[in-house]
């Protein structure tokens, strides 16, 4: 099938990996596409690995598997750099992106020899800044966004805000920090 795009997720139980997973495929289901959004875990525990799936498609998908050849991985734990191989399937014309303070150039010897594009989002630095509290998972899925481009930045922040708004009602100190992770995480993804 072609127009498909198929991102990975790495993270640990607690982090909102599947979270962001989720809420990437509702954004990419309102602007029209065909979307899938599933977590697989292992043992179900806080701070274990979990693998979460996107596949975001202008036509319907009738593959129901995980993803094996990524076009996009999101690592939301650069610990699991030297844990997990994230990069595996991982396509050359694709790209990684890492929550890390690091520079890309610092974490690729970590990435297994991928020869991809290597990005990087400190995402406890913005989630802290914006909402007071470490939440890697908003910065994580802003990354996701503006590096794979599956929806329209624009569009992604309208139905962000009204997802915030929906999900927290009149807590709007915890709308106004999460719009400005997203909108902060959209400028700072970092490319090398």
């Amino acid at each position: 099938m072609k127009d498909i795009v198929e991102i990975r997720w790495h993270g640990r139980g607690g982090q909102g990996a599947k979270t962001a997973c989720l809420l990437l495929a509702d954004v990419a289901f309102s602007s029209g596409k065909y979307v899938q959004g599933f977590p697989e875990y292992g043992p179900e525990r806080m701070g274990a690995p979990i693998t979460a799936y996107n596949r975001i498609s202008k036509e319907r998908c009738t593959v129901h598997s995980n993803i094996y050849q990524p076009d996009y991985v999101i690592v939301v734990d650069e610990t699991l750099l030297t844990a997990v191989d994230v990069t595996k399937g991982l396509k050359e014309n694709g790209a990684i992106i890492i929550n890390s303070e690091k520079s890309p150039s610092e974490l690729r010897p970590l990435l297994r020899g991928y020869q991809g594009q290597v990005y990087t989002i400190d995402a406890r630095k913005i989630s802290e800044e914006t909402l007071g509290r470490y939440f890697p998972n908003t910065p994580m899925l802003a990354a996701a966004v503006k590096v794979s481009n599956v929806v329209d930045a624009d569009h992604f922040i309208k139905d962000m805000e009204e997802s915030f708004r929906h999900k927290f009602g009149a807590r709007t100190s915890v709308i106004e920090g999460n719009m400005k992770a997203l909108k902060k995480s959209l400028e700072e993804v970092c490319c090398g």
